[in-house]
């Protein structure tokens, strides 16, 4: 096992040390290549940067206006009709936050943990989810808004479904793993 953490902590170093010596060997001008690639980067995050800051301010304001709340208390009854143990209310602003914002979502997973604890089923249900779904709305807003992708209405529609996976196969590992 220590040879892995070994192995683990001088990767990226060595990449880093490799990769120009092998750029420069081929005669690849390799200052002028990392200051264009930089160039273009830059100019990458100011054209998506107003999409991020929408993104940003409306998670808040859905978070702190309380419709993240009202939301779960919404989807409450529908866990109850599908004969879900009513302690799996717990999960849903897991399960509605993770497609927005992957830090807030780890913040809510947090909660989830603190409170049930990690070994609960809610809390092995909650580190579950966060591992096997994305966060849709950041990848649509930061990825396709950075090469200009204007119409991703069947991504959207397909993203929000592959959560709906992700929160389906998440309850059933965990109920069938640990319980």
């Amino acid at each position: 096992m220590s040879f892995i953490a070994e192995i683990s902590r001088w990767a990226i170093p060595c990449l880093l040390l490799i990769i120009p010596i092998i750029a420069y060997l081929r005669k690849v001008p390799v200052y002028e290549s990392f200051v264009t690639g930089a160039e273009e980067g830059f100019r990458t995050a100011i054209r998506i940067l107003p999409f991020l800051v929408g993104m940003l301010v409306s998670i808040r304001i859905f978070v702190d206006s309380g419709a993240l709340e009202i939301l779960a208390q919404l989807l409450e009854p529908v866990l109850i009709v599908l004969g879900l143990d009513p302690e799996l209310t717990a999960i849903i602003p897991l399960a509605v936050m993770r497609p927005l914002s992957g830090s807030g979502a780890l913040g809510v997973a947090t909660q989830l943990i603190n409170q049930y604890g990690p070994d609960s089923f809610i809390g092995r249900l909650a580190s579950t989810l966060q591992g096997s779904t994305d966060t849709t709305f950041f990848v649509l807003t930061v990825y396709f808004g950075s090469v200009g992708i204007k119409k991703y209405r069947y991504a959207l529609k397909l993203g929000l479904l592959a959560d709906l996976t992700g929160l389906i196969a998440s309850l059933w590992i965990v109920h069938k793993m640990f319980y």
